[in-house]
């Protein structure tokens, strides 16, 4: 089956971002053709809206066609389809959490600018968004091999919506098919000592003291309700003005007043779990700790291998095999996203990584920043709302019921459909045979190029995009200039003889 049909044979529908270049639209056209779907002139109500990451229309597309009510109508950039062809297969859309791209933040511990790049696009061609700080960013990637990568799991441990991540978290990701973020595991904490209770216990106390376990340890078959340092977390907590309840008593008094009060009270701690229902392992839950980075297997090069480091060191690890990896992955032509793809600290390899690409996809690495040729930027639309930018664009998007283009048994007395009254709309309203051109877009026949058209009547390429532009008609473009090379063709020396 073609990449871009659905399980029931259809064409899978896209819509191009209407001021990217033509030259990139018509390549764009012919490969979605080529493997199955359908480019459209309107925005579909399920399918894919091709886009220049960084634009205004960009944004302006986003705030007008995001709709909780069409959770099947995705926004990738255009080198989406390039990258579907190299896979050869849909790339799912799995980077999105409540209809909205996953935002992610690319940590400078992963240094390699050929790497950081690889993982915007592979994050991007699977709705994801890289562009984010790492205070905004849900998900921080960072190297596993550094003390950043420690730094930022301590620091992030208590934010239940953030998450830290190693850069070969995005693989597993479009492996599986879907976003699994890395799990807590129990951690014993172990330990029992006797203690004494010096001060009254009130009820207050106890009730603090069951909201706290409630909140460490809800279910009291993962154990540790009864070891040391539960309580001495507990008492760490001294300098917050909310638990300045607990210099009442000292660790170990808390500690024995669960112990020798655990039936009672654990009844309460259920009562309180049950209201909140927390999950198993959730982040802030006191015994679970983040889950062991896999550790790589190194791989033994065979005796005799070409492959092998000098002096008989050992093969490179799969870590490595994967920077590897990352860094000769087939080239897709990315558009610029301001922060990540310039060619910024590492310039040869970054030229290294993009040569393959300009060369397959010319005039699509710009400047960060600057709008592509032949386009002119677009004011800041970050006070525009989804209301304002929607109220002239109702037009752009597709209908649903296509039954006015069944076919039908022909009834004389049976009302004519819409499309067949603006026809006649159209044609009454021609005067003296002078009848209205039909444009075409740049799509209609993506195997003929402006190029093309100059090449074999052997006239410049500028003189063709000249005409081209009056009547944005390639057919008729290509008509004109195959008429006027007859005309020259037919003129005789003669009537240049200056005798």
């Amino acid at each position: 089956m073609p990449i871009f049909q659905d399980s029931n044979g259809l064409a899978i529908k896209f819509f191009i971002q209407k001021d990217i270049p033509h030259e990139i639209q018509a390549d764009v056209c012919e490969t979605v053709a080529a493997l199955g779907g359908r480019v459209e002139a309107k925005v579909p109500r399920a399918g894919y809206i091709l886009i220049q990451p960084g634009t205004a229309e960009e944004e302006r597309l986003r705030l007008c066609w995001t709709s909780p009510e069409r959770p099947d109508r995705y926004f990738v950039p255009y080198t989406f389809v390039e990258a579907c062809k190299i896979h050869g297969m849909l790339l799912k859309q799995i980077f999105i959490h409540e209809g909205q791209p996953i935002r992610m933040h690319i940590d400078s511990s992963i240094a390699n600018v050929n790497v950081r790049a690889t993982l915007s696009a592979r994050i991007m061609h699977s709705g994801g968004d890289p562009t984010a700080s790492a205070q905004s960013a849900r998900v921080i990637l960072a190297d596993p091999n550094t003390d950043i990568f420690q730094h930022l799991v301590r620091t992030y441990q208590d934010e239940p919506d953030k998450y830290v991540e190693s850069y070969l978290w995005v693989r597993k990701c479009i492996e599986k098919g879907q976003v699994i973020y890395t799990s807590y595991v129990y951690k014993n904490p172990g330990g029992r000592r006797p203690g004494e209770e010096r001060t009254q216990f009130t009820e207050d106390d106890e009730r603090h003291l069951c909201e706290w376990i409630a909140a460490k340890i809800p279910y009291k078959k993962t154990g540790g309700r009864t070891g040391n340092r539960l309580y001495q977390q507990l008492c760490e907590l001294v300098p917050d003005p909310e638990y300045a309840w607990v210099t009442r008593h000292t660790w170990q008094s808390w500690r024995e007043r669960y112990k020798k009060n655990a039936a009672r009270l654990d009844t309460k701690i259920s009562e309180i779990v049950e209201q909140k229902k927390p999950a198993h392992g959730a982040k802030g839950q006191y015994g679970y700790v983040r889950a062991p980075e896999e550790k790589p297997r190194r791989i033994r090069p065979k005796k005799g291998a070409t492959g092998s480091t000098p002096g008989g060191a050992a093969g490179p690890s799969s870590a490595a095999s994967e920077l590897q990896e990352l860094e000769n992955f087939p080239p897709v032509p990315m558009p610029v996203v301001p922060g990540v793809l310039a060619p910024v600290g590492h310039p040869q390899g970054f030229m290294h990584m993009n040569i393959g690409a300009m060369h397959a996809m010319p005039g699509v690495m710009y400047p960060v920043g600057a709008a592509p040729p032949g386009t002119q930027a677009n004011p800041p639309m970050a006070a525009l709302t989804p209301e304002a930018a929607r109220q002239n664009a109702t037009e752009e998007e597709m209908e649903d019921d296509e039954s006015e283009w069944q076919i039908r048994v022909a009834d004389p007395h049976a009302p004519q459909p819409a499309w067949a009254k603006r026809k006649q709309e159209a044609e009454g309203s021609d005067q003296g045979g002078n009848k209205r051109q039909r444009t075409s877009s740049p799509c209609v026949d993506p195997s003929l190029s402006l190029t093309d058209i100059a090449r074999e009547f052997r006239f410049t390429l500028e003189e063709v995009e000249e005409y081209y532009a009056k009547c944005n008609n390639i057919a008729r473009t290509k008509a004109r200039f195959k008429k006027m090379r007859e005309v020259l063709a037919a003129l005789k020396d003669e009537d240049f003889d200056s005798d």
